[in-house]
């Protein structure tokens, strides 16, 4: 019964004739046609007078009609900064008041208690802060770097200080100096065997070795060019290879973290200095690469992307070039330089439990330079 009566209402509905929609006048849209009207009234001479001052402005003026062209995004060929030697690098000293015990609540996932970290280029400067930053969140810490006398130097400045801060604690991380030319695959591979006979793991990685200098990119000598990019970039690619494989040997999750820059998104003035913006650039994608590469193994690869910080080193090129402080503020919308330890949240982030599910990021931390 059911079925024929289903039957014939299918037959009813396609025997009905479908009829197309129908259109009232009233319903149409208007048509709009565009044309050459005559305006209004004729232009006069003032109008095609202003209309030209206008088009100074536009790519029908004249080249360097105003003075003020493209002054706030021009490099300057006569600076040039070479980077120091080894010998003329100054020193720096821990953070004062970052690492006592305190009450304030915070979450337990940004603790690295029972874990071990590799910091490599820590024996100064933002790799240095970092590592402290590392030690004061419970974690055991390798510092690597070219210089092993003031790695060794900072490594015991780093427990001294924790336990001045911490008095009573039962336990102090415990921090070790290595050293590595992270450019040369067999002495990073020597570090890493050297770390890890120390301290039995490997669980963070936070690749600080880099440097800049600055040159006109036509003048740029190019053994200087190679120096630069291995460091920043062939040194990055073997610290977080060479931790990789052990993460991946072990079965264990961990959390790499290359220091690039906001020079890997923007281009900085006035200072020339196109090779290192271009390795920075490169740093950048490959934490993203080796995020997508790695994420089977529970391995998580971030970037951190610091802008203008005052560190020891940019002291010293502050003190010899005083005009780009004021230079370098003015393009920055917080209107002031970073210190080194307004990375210490960033790479404690990056590092925890905190961010676990953060991987193949880049955290710029640079006042908003590169969003304006």
């Amino acid at each position: 019964m059911m079925r024929s009566t289903l039957l014939r209402q299918v037959s009813r509905a396609s025997a009905t004739a479908i009829r197309p929609p129908t259109f009232t006048a009233a319903s149409r849209l208007p048509i709009r046609n565009f044309s050459n009207a005559t305006p209004l009234r004729e232009k006069s001479a003032s109008d095609d007078a202003a209309e030209g001052r206008h088009d100074e402005f536009s790519t029908t003026g004249k080249p360097g009609a105003f003075e003020h062209e493209g002054q706030f995004s021009r490099t300057d060929n006569t600076i040039r900064m070479p980077y120091p030697e080894e010998e003329d690098l100054p020193s720096s000293k821990p953070v004062q008041g970052r690492g006592g015990f305190h009450f304030k609540r915070t979450l337990a996932s940004f603790s690295l208690e029972g874990r071990v970290g590799v910091v490599t280029g820590g024996a100064r400067g933002l790799g240095l802060v970092m590592s402290q930053a590392l030690v004061v969140s419970g974690a055991d810490v390798a510092i690597v770097d070219l210089n092993k006398d003031e790695a060794q130097k900072q490594a015991e400045l780093l427990m001294e200080h924790f336990r001045e801060e911490n008095p009573g604690a039962t336990e102090v991380p415990k921090v070790t100096a290595h050293y590595a030319d992270v450019s040369n695959p067999d002495s990073v591979n020597s570090a890493l065997e050297e770390i890890i006979s120390s301290h039995g793991q490997i669980d963070n990685l936070v690749t600080s070795a880099g440097f800049t200098e600055n040159f006109d990119a036509i003048e740029y000598p190019y053994d200087r060019i190679k120096k630069l990019w291995g460091v920043n970039v062939d040194g990055t690619y073997l610290f977080a290879t060479g931790v990789a494989k052990h993460l991946m040997a072990r079965k264990a999750p961990g959390s790499i973290v290359m220091i690039g820059s906001m020079s890997g998104a923007i281009v900085n003035v006035p200072q020339p200095q196109a090779p290192y913006n271009a390795a920075k650039a490169a740093v950048r994608h490959l934490a993203s690469s080796l995020a997508v590469e790695w994420a089977h193994a529970g391995i998580r690869v971030n970037c951190i992307s610091p802008g203008y910080m005052l560190t020891a080193l940019t002291k010293k090129i502050l003190d010899d070039n005083p005009e780009l402080a004021a230079k370098w503020t003015s393009l920055i919308p917080q209107g002031k330089m970073g210190r080194p330890e307004d990375l210490m949240g960033a790479v404690t982030f990056l590092c925890s439990d905190a961010s676990g599910y953060v991987t193949g990021a880049d955290l710029r931390v640079d006042g908003g330079y590169t969003v304006t």
